[in-house]
């Protein structure tokens, strides 16, 4: 079904567009791009944290992709458009395709864009008004054990690698950051006397202060053994022969060196964001306070801090425990 023909007029410009006719139809991309200032996508991507727009700008693509076909991208389309029953039907067609997770923070990023449409000046009724998916699911990633955490420090091998390896490793889980966040560290936000953590501009451009215990200072002064003391960031790039490059390390970069020290340990399925939940859980588990580990993790609020929290699994695998089943493995001889 051909949608109906619709002229916007802008300052500057005139962009012909097709509007949806029926819930289903696509969206059909703009003849010409808005400018920067003017792009609701755009100006709510400014908005956030340098470390979450990729993420963001990809949920917003293949948002765009399913408006109008894969004939448009988060630049081009025509997001002031969009109205209740485009939002749901992609609500739809995220909900097909990925966990209830993703689709919720695809749908966010919707959301966003469609408020900072409204803050242009647009009408875009009641899309935003589109709903999240509710299903209970069980908690991604795992919390890793202390046996787990000594065999990765153990794999960090003499050297100014594995002295960087050991430093990356104790900012992880010893204060709880983002990876986004350890590589974004520079050596002024690190204090040797306090093992104060200085987090510039954290998740939802939040800046806080973490902490690292004897042990993380300790790995850390090892490694600024082999960096020296010059302004810049805080974690070298490392080459095989040792060779360090004064620039700053890529989170893709921190994600290969832990899978290369999981493989060497012996440590399966660990990711980056295992040794933050780690870092929740352990906290909790040694009795701090909910709200004080919240404000050291950097979460907006403690209903996200407790979704790090995997303690409630060993407290369920220990009941489980207490049960006797009356099987033996003789009787099927």
């Amino acid at each position: 079904m051909k949608g109906t023909e619709a002229v916007v007029e802008e300052p500057g410009t005139r962009l012909a567009v097709a509007v949806m006719g029926a819930p289903g139809d696509p969206l059909s991309p703009v003849s010409a791009a808005l400018p920067a200032d003017r792009n609701p996508a755009l100006v709510y991507l400014a908005r956030l944290a340098p470390g979450s727009r990729p993420a963001m700008a990809k949920a917003l693509d293949t948002i765009a992709g399913i408006l109008t076909s894969g004939a448009a991208t988060a630049r081009t389309l025509p997001w002031h458009l969009v109205r209740y029953q485009h939002a749901q039907a992609v609500r739809a067609t995220l909900a097909d395709r990925f966990q209830p997770a993703t689709v919720n923070r695809y749908l966010s990023a919707l959301r966003g864009v469609l408020d900072e449409a409204r803050a242009l000046g647009w009408d875009c009724g009641e899309a935003f008004r589109v709903k999240g998916v509710k299903n209970e699911t069980l908690p991604a990633g795992r919390s890793l054990d202390g046996g787990e955490l000594r065999s990765l420090f153990q794999a960090c091998r003499p050297g100014p690698g594995g002295s960087r390896n050991a430093a990356l490793l104790a900012i992880l889980y010893g204060s709880g950051l983002r990876r986004a966040e350890a590589v974004g560290l520079d050596l002024d936000d690190y204090d040797s006397a306090t093992g104060a953590l200085r987090v510039r501009a954290g998740k939802g451009r939040k800046d806080r202060t973490s902490y690292l215990a004897a042990g993380g200072r300790a790995a850390v002064e090892g490694w600024l053994q082999h960096r020296g003391q010059g302004p810049g960031p805080l974690l070298f790039p490392v080459g095989k022969g040792g060779t360090l490059t004064p620039r700053r390390m890529t989170t893709q970069a921190a994600y290969d060196a832990l899978q290369r020290l999981a493989l060497r340990a012996g440590v399966t399925k660990v990711s980056p964001h295992d040794l933050r939940r780690s870092f929740v859980s352990d906290l909790l588990d040694a009795g701090a306070d909910l709200p004080v580990v919240q404000r050291l993790a950097g979460h907006a609020s403690p209903t996200t801090t407790s979704r790090y929290d995997r303690r409630p699994e060993g407290a369920k695998r220990r009941a489980a425990g207490l049960l006797h089943i009356p099987f033996s493995g003789s009787a099927m001889a």
